[in-house]
């Protein structure tokens, strides 16, 4: 056994900023994929609306209003985790 490699490999210095750095980026890869859910959602929340319109358009206005504020409310979280993603990358990259 050779000490003298085990220490020399004891003795290796960690920088703490770069792995501040790395995982911001690897936090900013994973709040680009909550962007994903948001998309899924609206896609779904869509169909469904569009769904009930077919089944009952005397609902059609009362549908759309609703499907319309949950499609915002599902944006601004997608647009929140990009906005994360972002602020992420940018402290990563510093």
């Amino acid at each position: 056994m050779d000490h003298q490699l085990i220490a020399q490999a004891g003795s290796a210095a960690i920088d703490p900023t770069a792995m501040i750095k790395s995982y911001a980026l690897i936090g900013a890869a994973l709040a680009v994929l909550g962007v994903a859910g948001p998309g899924i959602g609206i896609g779904l929340a869509g169909g469904k609306a569009l769904e009930g319109m077919a089944r009952q358009p005397e609902m059609a206005g009362k549908l759309l209003a609703n499907a319309i504020i949950i499609a915002a409310l599902m944006e601004a979280l997608g647009l929140l985790a990009f906005v994360i993603a972002i602020l992420l990358f940018s402290f990563g990259t510093r």
